[in-house]
């Protein structure tokens, strides 16, 4: 089953959704003209780099970015338009449904783009399978003026593994932040580790986190991996839960975060590579 919420501000991730969460949201700077919607791309978060497979876990999230061109901007940068939302499974048969709603954003710039995002958020109990998810959206001031966007994507089969990995500006992950920083910079890398086991006697997952940092040449930053075990203060009830690492960013170039996940009850285990870019303060 889907649910959905729209957001006017923040984005909001939710890695232990009991269900697959569908969200759209918009950021801003635009002009009139011939609606368009340009630039799909499927996202590591709401703002990195390009995500390397349509393939995820139940837990995991799936970002969509896309530009809409041409939407009518008024004198004063304001914008309205209406968004929508649908998915439907392999069979073609719709299992979610997101009523058009309509929004309203100050564009100060103008221009005529407005980058925007949606996202959806696999819940723990989704079906493995195909999916499609398509995503309208439409300039209220002139009848017929609209555009669709379509993405497939494919969830597998519930296993052990990282999911919803994005980076933020804040601890909390409220502030999504691009995998590209500059120095001087701290980010913090957010993930989920979902379908773990749990420990006959104590009843909490035994998961082993490593963090380490790769430079351009693959070579480790640090001498030994960074660790956490996570071995307490699972609710029974919880699926997956979240984690962090900070990055503080104080020397430019390219390197890879690498997660690493070891689930010591079921002896599984799962990595997770984000690309990193940190570039010179001036």
């Amino acid at each position: 089953m889907f649910y959905s919420f729209m957001l006017a501000g923040l984005i909001a991730v939710l890695p232990a959704a009991p269900a697959a969460t569908a969200v759209a949201k918009v950021a801003a700077k635009g002009q009139a003209g011939e609606l368009k919607l340009t630039n799909v791309r499927l996202t590591i978060g709401e703002l990195g780099g390009p995500r390397p497979t349509t393939k995820l876990l139940p837990g995991d999230v799936l970002f969509i970015g896309y530009d809409i061109n041409g939407l009518t901007i008024e004198g004063d940068g304001t914008t309205k338009y209406r968004m929508s939302m649908e998915v439907k499974d392999g069979a073609d048969k719709a299992i979610f449904k997101q009523d058009p709603r309509e929004l309203v954003d100050f564009v100060p710039l103008r221009g005529n783009s407005i980058p925007a995002r949606a996202f959806i958020t696999i819940g723990l109990d989704q079906d493995a399978g195909n999916y499609t998810c398509k995503i309208k959206v439409e300039d209220p001031k002139v009848k017929g003026k609209e555009d669709t966007v379509t993405v497939k994507f494919e969830v597998l089969k519930r296993d052990f593994g990282i999911v919803a990995v994005y980076p933020s500006y804040d601890e909390r992950g409220t502030f999504a932040a691009p995998t590209i920083g500059v120095v001087g910079q701290t980010l913090f890398v957010q993930f989920s580790v979902a379908t773990f086991a749990r420990d006959p006697k104590t009843k909490q997952p035994n998961i082993e986190l490593q963090f380490q940092l790769m430079d351009d040449k693959g070579m480790p930053t640090l001498a030994k991996p960074r660790l956490h075990i996570q071995d307490s203060g699972v609710e029974a009830t919880d699926g997956a839960f979240g984690m962090r690492f900070p990055v503080f960013m104080n020397r430019p170039g390219k390197f890879t975060v690498k997660l690493t996940a070891k689930d010591k009850v079921s002896n599984k285990e799962s990595t997770y590579d984000l690309p990193l870019t940190i570039l010179p303060a001036n």
